[in-house]
């Protein structure tokens, strides 16, 4: 997403230096890996933090954002939501086949466009990347853990609640009543797919990662 904001700190790379390890044992050519879990979990900075580790490996990631998926632009989708009700709020709501036509073209090492919400503008640009010579992709997003091409699949043990403090200070979004239901509504799907998950991370126990 451009103009983001993000913040990490020493959670944030002790995370990434944990799936590091647990990666580097079995790194394949053209690796995918998946971080799911809540809004505000650290998603997409463990996705830097570790793309940096790599880095200094010699290896070339990309990571994408699935928030660049959604179906809906960004400036329409609360009204769309509250058109269609709460129950519309879920996984359905990105947009999956561009999301397996960018990974086919990641295994391909080929050019693809790419989805990259300006939050600014609130629009939503075209970005195009060569994956020549990327080695691996990493995908964050609430419902990344569906992808079943992924190598590895890691979920974020945090809820939106645990953070709710933070997202207040970052003022990313305006957290009226219909917002609470939405975070609330995709803690329940969030939290319905976290089975699927491979491998977990829970910064509440020294970042123990731990296979379900």
């Amino acid at each position: 997403m451009l103009n983001d904001i993000v913040s990490i700190s020493k959670k944030h790379e002790d995370a990434a230096l944990t799936i590091f390890d647990r990666i580097n044992s079995d790194l394949s050519n053209k690796y995918i890996l998946t971080i799911s879990g809540e809004v505000a979990s650290g998603k997409c900075e463990i996705s830097i933090a570790l793309a940096r580790l790599f880095k200094k490996q010699g290896l070339k990631c990309k990571i994408l954002h699935m928030d660049d998926y959604y179906k809906v632009p960004p400036e329409d989708r609360t009204h769309w939501r509250m058109q269609h009700g709460i129950e519309s709020v879920g996984y359905n709501e990105y947009d999956w086949h561009r999301i397996r036509q960018n990974i086919i073209d990641f295994k391909n090492s080929k050019k693809s466009s790419l989805p990259s919400v300006d939050l600014v503008t609130l629009q939503v640009d075209e970005i195009i990347t060569d994956f020549a010579g990327i080695d691996l992709l990493i995908i964050n997003g609430l419902y990344s853990v569906k992808i079943r091409e992924a190598n590895l699949r890691v979920f974020v043990e945090l809820t939106y609640k645990e953070t709710l403090e933070q997202q207040i200070a970052e003022k990313k979004e305006e957290l009226d009543d219909f917002r609470m239901k939405v975070l609330e509504r995709e803690h329940q799907v969030v939290q319905s797919l976290k089975p699927e998950a491979d491998f977990y991370i829970d910064f509440d126990n020294s970042l123990e990662a731990f296979h379900l």
